[in-house]
């Protein structure tokens, strides 16, 4: 806590005291400065950062105007965000739910590995999820929920041959979470955490053999290159919750609020339809197929999903990875795991 401390007085000069000039005149329009998503990637290049720095200012008739940086950029750790945002350090900002999950493990329910193969569950699932997300957050963070993101599907790639799921025992792979760990190791794998930045340099030096990440994000850094074999599963897909201090969000005044809030249903279905198709892209390019526009072209085998790999995707889920969730989160996340997801997904959390 000394560090956020320490951090929260530094930061105050980097993104303003208050975050938000809630009393426009005709000379001062609205000013609000937003931590954004991961810097580089489509999300943020191609969605976020135009939205704030041209769309949400032209619709307004600059009367609102907006600051904008990728929180990776930012000095910002990236556990301490929603901390961050309920200080009112970061009146607008962006919580990747993978990471905050260290902390609170019930965010993650909505992205646990082997949850959401596909997009079609994924978006099912985060509607079902969302209400307990908004509540939460405004709960234990004083935190408005405004949007949620997701990223391309985070698939798995290895530099030797693979024919499923079942394939895996033996391998050193690259996670990037908790339950990614846990659903390897379930598989005979070993899992090692690495950050995204340092995935290529370790596939490269030996010190992994696959890796988990997105289908896109893989191209744009090299992967497909050093790699020969992608599976079609989903392991994970990264979401993330954009939301606001209620403070600074409830200074706005009403018109302002209307605005941004329809603004970025836009947005964010923006972001849906572009993950879902950048994934199918990432598969693409990566496997060198005519589709590939945006991409760099390889010659990756793409392992199909099966039906072996649907039953067992099942199994790691009510065997592994949901229960190591019930053990890190208690008894309220069964509570609201099988309040909002047990009915449609089919599996209930049972207590530690």
């Amino acid at each position: 806590m000394r560090h956020l401390a320490i951090w929260a007085i530094c930061a105050i000069g980097l993104l303003g005291s208050a975050g938000v000039e809630a009393q426009p005149t005709a000379e001062a329009p609205i000013r609000i400065k937003i931590v954004g998503g991961l810097a580089d990637v489509s999300q943020y290049v191609r969605y976020e950062e135009p939205f704030w720095r041209r769309r949400l200012p032209e619709v307004s008739g600059n009367r609102i105007q907006a600051e904008i940086a990728p929180f990776d950029r930012s000095g910002i750790r990236a556990q301490e965000m929603l901390a961050l945002m309920r200080l009112g350090v970061v009146p607008f900002g962006t919580a990747l739910l993978a990471v905050v999950s260290a902390d609170e493990p019930e965010f993650n329910a909505v992205d646990l590995p082997t949850v959401n193969p596909d997009m079609a569950a994924l978006r099912r699932t985060v509607s079902l999820y969302r209400p307990h997300l908004e509540a939460v957050l405004a709960d234990r963070y004083d935190v408005e929920l405004l949007a949620v993101y997701t990223y391309p599907a985070q698939v798995l790639f290895c530099r030797n041959a693979f024919a499923g799921l079942s394939d895996l025992a033996g391998r050193r792979i690259r996670t990037s979470s908790v339950g990614q760990s846990e659903m390897f190791a379930a598989l005979g794998a070993t899992p090692v955490v690495i950050p995204f930045g340092e995935t290529l340099a370790a596939m490269r030096s030996g010190v992994v053999e696959c890796a988990v990440t997105g289908t896109l994000s893989a191209n744009a850094i090299g992967l497909h290159e050093i790699t020969t074999h992608m599976h079609g599963m989903a392991v994970t897909w990264g979401l993330s919750v954009f939301g606001a201090n209620r403070a600074a969000w409830n200074a706005l005044p009403d018109w302002a609020r209307a605005m941004i809030r329809q603004e970025l249903a836009g947005l964010e279905r923006q972001i849906w339809e572009a993950a879902e198709v950048e994934t199918g892209e990432g598969i693409a390019c990566n496997s060198g197929q005519p589709a590939c526009a945006t991409g760099r072209r390889g010659t990756m085998t793409v392992v199909p999903v099966t039906a072996a790999d649907q039953q067992r995707r099942l199994r790691l889920l009510t065997e592994t990875v949901l229960p190591g969730w019930v053990r890190r989160c208690g008894e309220p996340c069964v509570d609201a795991w099988n309040m909002r997801l047990a009915p449609e997904l089919g599996v209930t959390a049972r207590p530690d």
